[in-house]
């Protein structure tokens, strides 16, 4: 069983927002097991805090081209390709600090935030990660996109990238990203783009502020702009990194094959809710809780009821004995007067 993990010491960097161009100084903290990734705004009165969760994601007109969280308008913009830093790492638990309102976007990709981090060191916790497994399939779509999720015992991505654009027809990736040195090598150095094309409307709009050829990529009608790519088929690699980073505001390792077409944010925050849905309704019904007794182990009835939450009249078991995975349990009821059924 995997342990959650932090981060062994603070580490700290600095640098401009894509889409806002405001400066910023982040620094990243160790944090206690269960509290998952809590961002901080420092710059603000009462440094207030907001979880990096699917609750507290900002409404799409208030975050294009990008995913934002807040609350009680306070606002962390562009967190994506440091989430997906956190997936890649296994980081269950951070405090994030920031004096501005967006994640910096260093050279457009995620590697920096991944060298800072394994600098600082890896900390393993006490308790185990929560790890869902995804019960049923689930599936969203937007116009000639989507996007689904299917039950795996391993965590799979099969991406297909298909754009009306010589250099973005039609290229398959599928991954599994077992460990962190895959990620770094295969995910983390590909960086954001967009089309020439798309530019001026996206100034228009007050985005990219931030952005030049440095750290966004721009694909004219004969290739990159003012930039090389880092890989043959970069682009498809970033929207998995993109993809990565969105899914990890489930807050929790998920295990599934995810099958993509041409996905992007708005899709993915689709595919993130139906699955939160799925947890909820999972953890309500009472099989939620991720636990796995040895064939040695006497479970006692609280053990047993957090694993199986029930109530009387339906507690029948008192005592698990003995276990055998797949084949028999030995238990014990204890009958007494005060036994519901006898009333």
């Amino acid at each position: 069983m995997e342990k959650q993990k932090t981060i062994a010491r603070e580490v700290s960097l600095e640098g401009v927002g894509l889409h806002t161009a405001h400066k910023v100084n982040i620094t990243f903290k160790p944090a206690d097991v269960d509290t998952g990734i809590n961002f901080i705004r420092i710059d603000l009165p009462g440094r207030p805090v907001v979880k990096a969760s699917i609750d507290y994601l900002l409404p799409q007109l208030r975050s294009l081209r990008r995913t934002s969280i807040g609350k009680d308008n306070i606002e962390i913009h562009t967190i994506e390709h440091l989430m997906a830093a956190l997936a890649g790492l296994k980081i269950d638990n951070l405090v994030v600090e920031m004096d501005n309102n967006e994640v910096p976007g260093l050279d457009g990709s995620c590697v920096d935030f991944l060298e800072v981090l394994s600098k600082a060191g890896m900390e393993e916790q006490e308790k185990e990660r929560h790890f869902y497994d995804l019960k049923e399939p689930v599936f969203v779509e937007e116009e000639d996109a989507s996007l689904v999720a299917v039950p795996s015992p391993e965590f799979k991505i099969s991406y297909t990238l298909s754009y009306n654009h010589p250099l973005l027809k039609s290229q398959f990736m599928e991954i599994n990203l077992k460990d962190a040195e895959l990620f770094r090598q295969e995910i983390a150095f590909a960086r954001t783009f967009c089309l020439e094309d798309e530019v001026e409307e996206l100034q228009r709009q007050g985005l990219g502020k931030g952005a030049d050829y440095s750290n966004t990529l721009v694909l004219g009608k004969t290739g990159v702009i003012k930039n090389k790519l880092r890989y043959e088929d970069e682009f498809i690699r970033h929207k998995i990194l993109d993809l990565l980073g969105d899914l990890y505001l489930l807050g929790r390792p998920i295990r599934c094959h995810i099958i993509a077409l041409r996905s992007g944010h708005s899709l993915n925050i689709k595919l993130v809710r139906k699955i939160q849905q799925q947890i909820n309704r999972a953890t309500l019904g009472g099989v939620g809780i991720s636990y796995h007794p040895q064939a040695t182990e006497e479970l006692d009835t609280q053990t047993i009821m957090k694993i199986l939450p029930h109530r009387e009249p339906f507690l029948f078991v008192d005592k698990v004995l003995f276990l055998e995975k797949g084949k028999r349990a030995v238990g014990i009821k204890n009958v007494t007067i005060s036994d519901y059924f006898f009333k």
